[in-house]
Order: C-alpha cells, then structure tokens, then sequence
C-alpha cells in the first residue's frame, strides 16, 4: 500500500504540475498578444479588445494561483509517514473506498484502485483528520468505517 499511496501522490502532482504549465503558457500567450496588439491599433475597439485581454488574464492568474496553493499542499505530505491517527497525505480506506486527504482535486484510478482526493477542510476531510482506524465517522446520514490508514 505503501507504493500505491506515492503512486496516487506522484499522479496527483504531475496532474497539477501539467495544469500549471498550460496556465502559466496560456497566460504567456495572453501577454504577448496584448503586448502585439498594442503595437498596431488605436481606438475603442482596440481598447475594448485590451480590456477583454486582462480580464482574462486576471481569471488565468486567480486559477493559477489555486494550482499553486493545490501544489503547495502536496509538496508538504510525506509518502512514507504512516501515522496511526488520519493526518494531511493519509490515504484511507473507508467503506470500500480510498480517500486520499490532501487537497480537493478530481478522483483517479491508480492500478486499478479508484482514488477520491479530499481536502482537509471539506466537511469529510474535517471529520477524518485525527481519526483512528476503527473509527466511525457520520456525514450526511452516511456511517463511514475506517478499515486502514496508510
């Protein structure tokens, strides 16, 4: 379990890795373009189309800004730590399901073994962290059973 649980983190940070590089060239793009643009044009549709240019690149720089915050996280947890009680990178199998706490990013499937990525501030994140295995943990009407933390 131990090599699925760095798996899961090693797929989880190229997928944010891949997403900062499109950003950051999507971003680069943006830039050059309204640098290019304000080279040749004058008027109020050039303005306009400026205008258009930084909103989206405001909305590139908020996104990439929650990427970076996504990496962040993942850089602190440490695959080889297995901790008794349920701590930030603690993959845990609960109900016939792995939840992998990190930060919220979508679910994966790693060898065959779907993977659900929680952030520690989701309402089931918050319950889990400083659980033990054994433990039960109720959200929404549903019963959780902690089989194994890894």
């Amino acid at each position: 379990m131990k090599e699925l649980k760095q798996k899961v983190l090693n797929y989880y940070k190229q997928q944010v890795q891949d997403k900062e590089d499109a950003f950051r060239d999507m971003i680069e793009a943006l830039t050059e373009g309204a640098a290019n643009d304000a080279k040749g044009s004058a008027g109020d549709k050039h303005e306009t189309a400026l205008s258009m240019m930084h909103l989206e690149q405001e909305k590139l720089n908020h996104k990439l800004k929650e990427i970076l915050e996504q990496k962040s996280i993942l850089d602190k947890i440490e695959p080889d730590v297995a901790p008794s009680k349920i701590i930030l990178g603690s993959l845990v199998e609960a109900n016939n399901m792995y939840l992998f706490l990190s930060a919220a990013l979508p679910k994966i499937v790693v060898e065959g073994t779907t993977i659900f990525a929680l952030s520690p501030q989701s309402p089931l994140g918050s319950k889990l962290l400083g659980s033990e295995k054994g433990s039960e943990i109720e959200i929404n009407g549903t019963v959780y059973l902690i089989h194994e933390i890894y």
